[in-house]
């Protein structure tokens, strides 16, 4: 009950400035429209495995955002050490906000799904539509700990800048901005072994016959596991020098 109070807290806290709203639905959503609608919209396996691709970026977009910024937004308000003191303990405040971010990622996932519906030829299963979702919240979890590691190590002007300065390089190396085999060669070397690269694999392999390889999905694990580690010592670091 707890955690569901935190999570309505921070929605409204999103929801009363609208643009912030908006703003984690409009890139997915523009680069929907800009970079598959136009040239996979006739082609249903390449819109199928574009629309993958553009769901990628949502998940890892909103949760760099979410969190990195959102997190070092919050440490620098006055409400957040009061809270932290309270009995309660920080469980309720972690899973109210990841039940808030998984609020804010799936609106910045409608318009994605909603915009292959109606303007390109993409077309899943029902069932491998179902097993998209469940993938989708699993691809989520280490950029949900790399926004948690963001928020928590650094001030709330550094993580802004960080936030920014990962957001094209990961989509871009992770091959996102590509149809599978299509990206630059050296994209094709190095996507395996980022987050993003992992990822996007991964749901290439659950809408279509994609088969990815062994390297890439270790490789998300292992950034998984690097990720929670550092959100862990970075929640504790700040806890201390705040709290000790």
């Amino acid at each position: 009950m707890l955690a569901l109070t935190h999570a309505r807290f921070q929605l409204l806290e999103v929801f009363r400035i609208p643009i912030a709203v908006i703003g984690s639905a409009f890139w997915p959503a523009a680069s929907m429209l800009a970079f598959v609608v136009p040239f996979t919209r006739h082609d249903p396996v390449a819109a199928t495995y574009a629309t993958a691709s553009m769901i990628t970026f949502a998940v890892m977009s909103t949760n760099l955002f979410q969190y990195g910024i959102g997190v070092s937004e919050d440490r620098a308000q006055p409400w957040d050490p009061y809270v932290r003191t309270l009995p309660a303990g920080a469980a309720p405040r972690f899973t109210g906000r990841l039940l808030s971010g998984l609020v804010m990622m799936a609106i910045a996932l409608a318009p994605v799904v909603l915009i292959a519906a109606l303007f390109t030829e993409a077309s899943i299963a029902p069932l491998t539509f179902l097993l998209a979702i469940l993938v989708t919240a699993v691809i989520s979890v280490p950029f949900i700990l790399m926004g948690l590691a963001i928020g928590y190590w650094l001030p709330q002007k550094a993580a802004i800048v960080v936030a920014q300065v990962l957001f094209l390089p990961l989509a871009f190396g992770g091959g996102l901005m590509a149809p599978p085999g299509g990206a630059p060669k050296f994209v094709e070397v190095i996507a395996p072994y980022l987050p993003t690269g992992g990822a996007v694999r991964l749901m290439w392999a659950t809408v279509g016959e994609y088969r990815p390889d062994l390297d890439s999905a270790l490789s998300l694990v292992g950034w998984t596991v690097l990720f929670g580690l550092i959100a862990l010592w970075a929640y504790r670091r700040d806890e201390g020098r705040r709290f000790g």
